[in-house]
Order: C-alpha cells, then sequence, then structure tokens
C-alpha cells in the first residue's frame, strides 16, 4: 500500500511529458520523509524550480511556526482530505507557491500524511545542501573555540570533504567531555574526547582487574 502511493507521489510530481524518469537526488533518505522529499527533488529539478521550491518549503515551515490556526488545521485529524485538500490549494494560492509545492501539500493531505509535512520540508532541505555541496559538520568542545582555532579547524576538516564542497560549521560546547572534541561530518562520527578516552581506559583497567 505505502509503495503504491509513493508511486503516485512520483507520477504526481513528475509533471514532464517526455519522462516519467525520476531524477537521481545527491542523497539518499530513508523513510516516507525521504521518498515524498525525493519525488519532489525530482520534478521540481525538471522544472528547473529547485531553488524556488525550497524558499516556498522554508516560507511554509515558517507560517507553520507562526500561525497557530494553518498548524492546527494541518495537524487536525478529524478534518476530511478532501476539504485539507481544497483548503491547501487555497493557501498555496495565497503564498504564490509554485506547482511542484503546491502539488505536495495537496499529495500529502489526499494520502493522510500531513503530519509528515515538516520531516519532509526538512529531508528537502538535506537533499538541497548536498545538491550545492554543502556538507554538515558539527563540533563539540568542552570550551569555545576562538575564530583562529575555528579557522585552523575549518582547515583540518576540509580534508574530509571532496574539493568541490564546503562545510557548514556548527560548534557546541559540552564541558562533560572534558578536553579533545567530538565531531560529526555527514555520516562520519569521531568521539575525540578525553572524557571517552577516560571511560576507556577505565574499563580496561576495570576488566584486568
Amino acid at each position: 500500500m505505502a509503495s503504491h502511493k509513493i508511486s503516485m507521489a512520483v507520477r504526481t510530481f513528475s509533471t514532464s511529458t517526455s519522462t516519467n524518469q525520476l531524477v537521481k537526488a545527491p542523497l539518499q533518505i530513508f523513510g516516507i520523509e525521504g521518498r515524498y522529499a525525493t519525488a519532489l527533488y525530482s520534478a521540481a529539478s525538471k522544472q528547473k524550480t529547485l531553488e524556488g521550491v525550497e524558499k516556498d518549503l522554508l516560507k511554509l515551515q515558517d507560517a507553520l511556526k507562526k500561525d497557530v490556526k494553518l498548524r492546527g488545521f494541518v495537524e487536525n485529524p478529524t478534518i476530511k482530505r478532501g476539504v485539507k485538500v481544497e483548503a491547501l490549494k487555497s493557501v498555496a494560492q495565497k503564498m504564490s507557491l509554485k506547482p511542484e509545492s503546491a502539488n505536495l501539500l495537496s499529495l500529502l493531505a489526499e494520502n493522510g500524511r500531513l503530519k509528515k509535512l515538516e520531516t519532509v520540508i526538512n529531508a528537502f532541505t538535506q537533499i538541497m545542501a548536498a545538491h550545492r555541496g554543502e556538507v554538515s559538520c558539527e563540533v563539540v568542545t568542552a570550551r569555545d573555540l576562538d575564530a583562529d582555532q575555528k579557522q585552523k579547524l575549518l582547515g583540518v576538516l576540509k580534508s574530509f570533504v571532496k574539493s568541490n564542497q564546503t562545510i557548514q560549521l556548527s560548534t557546541k560546547v559540552d564541558p562533560s567531555i572534558i578536553g579533545g572534541m567530538i565531531v560529526s561530518i555527514g555520516d562520519k562520527y569521531v568521539d575525540m574526547s578525553v572524557a571517552s578516552k577516560i571511560k576507556k581506559y577505565t574499563e580496561l583497567i576495570s576488566a584486568t582487574v
């Protein structure tokens, strides 16, 4: 049943009459939200509206955060799907959303998947970041890094990505790691914290006692 709905999504989004072949996304995201986001990427890619659709979804995400009534309507499971479809068509028109963005809303409403809207938007923004060659990286340290330390760290991190990729660095302070750092870059995770080393040595000592 789920695969049938996803096939419907692909057919709905694929507005090109010349081909129904799905355009491969630069990042594979699993789950229902990943499938809808990938189908949307394919349709927007064919219509050359990727950036416009991304702006639409970010604008929609912002509206859901600020407009309590709109969010309540979207999340209310007692409202019939057909009513939601028609109402969201009106919302899409008022917000001047692109056809691909409007189709996403209609399809999620038709399939009773509107509760997934937020995660679909997040999945699409991740795909677009990969499309631009951006690699997200989070670094956790025990103390704040100054500008010089961040610059040197970026230089080291660049060796982990391709030459055509850029790093989107975010830093976080967690005194409990004592020292060193924990690095998450793309799908890689490296724990170089002092706390993890102490834990490892403690376990080794305990095992030999």
